[in-house]
């Protein structure tokens, strides 16, 4: 396939509006949300060949039918859910080839706070199976491609929701984050995209199931205030009595904050483009007038580890559980290669993960000890640049690909461990243009925090557009 860059963007009802401004446009009548659906269903069918997002389209169905908010803050905005979240009345795929999805008859729990925002959908985008790896890629079907450079990869496992928002099909889409997958493809395709405090958003059903909940749902958007304004309209229809109130967020805050800078993991060193982008964003930060001094990542290679094991222990669930909990028609014989391969390590070393659960418990207490002289943590998001398409494949050997994973994926699985919070900005760009994230995290219900810090790096030098 060429090698190219692919948007959307045309001069119909959605335009180059955001989220909060196409709401708007709705509240006050100049627009229908019938008419934005269309614009978007038209321009998912643009893109489809070229970048394979969606993964079930219910592009007939009229406003509102799917039962979201019409009082609500984004009502009549399209968007999609990602295909491992159920929804009623469409099927769930979990981007595996092990059954064959069904429509289901409930709703998962953040399906409808999702709909409680107003926001439509349009239909499931793709994932890569049971979400487990961090490129969007399958064992023989089509992978979804970066709009950037459609030779490389839009992260996983929200690389369909990346890859619909980046080329302008939608400009909000449901993600969700069990290692990093909000704010890999954030960072692959250069959207904003929050992985919240745990307990902020209506549990995952999944995650709540596990020893230690990884599992946490938000949105990928081209702009941070429709990243504010829907954990703000996501907050009216739940809202965590643990966790202080987030409301909306409107802008740069005032004070001056202490920020540690981390410019490698302690896994894997980032490449020259990552580390300029971080270093880069330092810089600015200091000339808003933030105090930024060097920081130390207290998670090893130990964490890096227990955290495959612990992935391996969820893929073992996964094969040996599926008929029960995901399908009747279940086969692990039909499993990819990841899945395989990761259960097969859980089968080696299962009598480490009693000790691996408690160590991974015990590190919510280690990063909450970073915050006490810190009041964020700027870090990459990725050891490196999006890597090519094959690169990360399900068909590459499994020794290889945990491989390449662990030095890739080196720092956003902490925050899952953990459940901080954590918001990847696209501040960054290589030299043949592949967007580049950086990572700041703050302590546990700080995501007011990140976000004005987030307003005001995007105040002072606005993201790049993919249609320039």
């Amino acid at each position: 396939m060429a090698d190219e860059r692919v948007h959307a963007y045309a001069d119909d009802a959605l335009g180059e509006h955001d989220a909060v401004a196409l709401a708007a446009l709705v509240r006050a009548g100049e627009v229908g949300p019938a008419e934005l659906a269309a614009a978007a269903a038209a321009r998912a069918e643009r893109v489809d060949a070229a970048l394979a997002p969606v993964a079930f389209a219910a592009y007939g169905r009229p406003p509102g039918a799917d039962g979201s908010a019409k009082d609500a803050p984004l009502y009549g905005v399209p968007s999609f859910l990602k295909d491992n979240t159920d929804l009623r009345g469409m099927p769930t795929g979990q981007g595996s080839s092990a059954y064959r999805a069904r429509p289901v008859r409930r709703s998962a729990g953040f399906a409808e706070q999702f709909l409680g925002t107003g926001l439509g959908v349009l239909g499931k985008t793709r994932l890569p199976e049971f979400g487990l790896n961090a490129s969007t890629e399958f064992a023989s079907a089509r992978p979804v491609r970066n709009p950037w450079r459609t030779s490389h990869s839009p992260g996983a496992s929200s690389g369909g929701a990346a890859a619909l928002v980046a080329s302008g099909v939608v400009p909000i889409a449901h993600a969700n984050d069990g290692g990093g997958s909000i704010r890999i493809p954030a960072a692959c395709c250069g959207l904003v995209g929050l992985k919240p405090t745990r307990g902020r958003v209506v549990p995952n059903a999944q995650g709540r199931r596990l020893p230690v909940d990884l599992v946490t749902d938000g949105v990928l958007t081209r702009s941070v205030r429709d990243t504010a304004a829907f954990f703000a309209a996501a907050e009216r229809h739940y809202r965590n009595p643990a966790l202080p109130p987030l409301g909306l967020v409107e802008g740069p805050g005032t004070g001056r904050l202490r920020i540690g800078l981390v410019v490698d993991s302690p896994v894997a060193p980032s490449d020259a483009a990552t580390r300029s982008a971080v270093e880069a964003t330092a810089a600015r930060l200091e000339a808003l007038g933030h105090e930024v001094t060097p920081a130390v990542m207290p998670f090893g290679e130990e964490f890096s580890r227990d955290f495959v094991l612990y992935w391996g222990y969820i893929a073992f669930l996964i094969a040996t559980t599926g008929r029960l909990t995901v399908d009747p028609g279940f086969r692990a014989s039909r499993l990819d290669g990841l899945t395989t391969g990761l259960r097969r390590l859980f089968h080696r070393e299962f009598r480490r993960v009693p000790g691996v659960v408690r160590r991974l418990r015990r590190a919510e207490e280690t990063y909450a000890a970073m915050f006490r002289t810190h009041d964020v943590v700027l870090s990459p998001v990725l050891a490196h640049v999006a890597p090519p398409i094959g690169y990360l494949s399900p068909n590459v050997a499994f020794d290889e690909l945990i491989d390449r994973l662990t030095r890739y994926v080196a720092i956003t699985p902490v925050n899952n461990v953990t459940g901080g919070p954590a918001i990847a900005l696209p501040t960054g760009a290589s030299a043949d243009g592949l967007p580049i994230g950086v990572h700041l995290s703050a302590a546990h219900g700080e995501e007011r925090v990140l976000l004005e810090l987030a307003f005001a790096l995007e105040a002072d030098r606005p993201w790049r557009r993919i249609q320039d």
